[in-house]
């Protein structure tokens, strides 16, 4: 059965961390379904093929954690859309804030990679989001929606994407927005994106607060870090 695109979207994000025993046990977390949404499990490149074969029967659809914004060509290092879809891929995270703070990405640079990405039949998930010194400064919530307006293309219309936002204060400190702050981001995001996009949270989410952040209003699914490492974290905040 094809996949409901307005279904809840929980992405784990595994970062540069995992290996084949973290995918047998989260496989073995999983057995037995008992979640109504869409799960997603986003590990190093090397796991992705591993990770299809082991998941995928269970579900769980597998994404990308980057992909460059060519379909081939002369880029040491990098990996296309097209070929993280050849590996079993549904799904590509774009825009993190860790590559926008240490690859200096660009907002165009992550739209086009957005653009990439469905036109090798994945699903981007576009992430954006504002530094500490950013809400300080009461910059927040122009900062995240210009992000947003940033990636808006005709190419992307009619495309499943998803829009994660993720408080780059938040990501890895144990402390998630407050609910005051979500719901205020996402009505934002809202009014740029319209109602046919996902809109995503991320930053510090654990089994203890998925439920209160899914019931939000606005909250269409997580991004999940660091909680998407412990396989019963994960499998935790799925059957939430």
């Amino acid at each position: 059965m094809a996949p409901n695109p307005s279904a809840r979207l929980i992405v784990g994000n595994w970062k540069m961390n995992g290996g084949l025993g973290l995918l047998g046990g989260l496989a073995a977390a999983l057995k037995g379904g008992g979640w109504t949404g869409r799960a997603v499990v986003c590990p190093p490149a090397t796991l992705l093929g591993e990770a299809h074969r082991l998941l995928g029967p269970l579900g769980v659809e597998v994404g990308g954690q980057d992909c460059h914004v060519a379909e081939r060509g002369a880029h040491t290092g990098d990996l296309s859309a097209a070929l993280l879809a050849a590996a079993g891929a549904r799904h590509v995270i774009v825009g993190h804030s860790e590559r926008r703070a240490a690859y200096g990405e660009a907002d165009a640079w992550v739209r086009d990679k957005a653009v990439a990405a469905v036109e090798a039949g994945l699903s981007p998930i576009v992430c954006v989001g504002d530094t500490a010194e950013m809400r300080a400064a009461g910059l927040a919530v122009e900062t995240v929606t210009r992000q947003a307006r940033a990636v808006l293309d005709a190419r992307l219309a009619g495309r499943a994407w998803a829009l994660a936002y993720e408080p780059v204060w938040a990501i890895g400190s144990g402390r998630a927005a407050s609910r005051d702050e979500i719901i205020e981001m996402h009505a934002a995001l809202r009014t740029v994106v319209g109602r046919g996009t996902l809109i995503l949270y991320g930053g510090s989410v654990t089994p203890g607060n998925a439920g209160e952040i899914l019931a939000c209003p606005e909250v269409d699914g997580l991004l999940i870090g660091g909680a998407s490492l412990r396989p019963d974290q994960f499998a935790a905040i799925l059957r939430t």
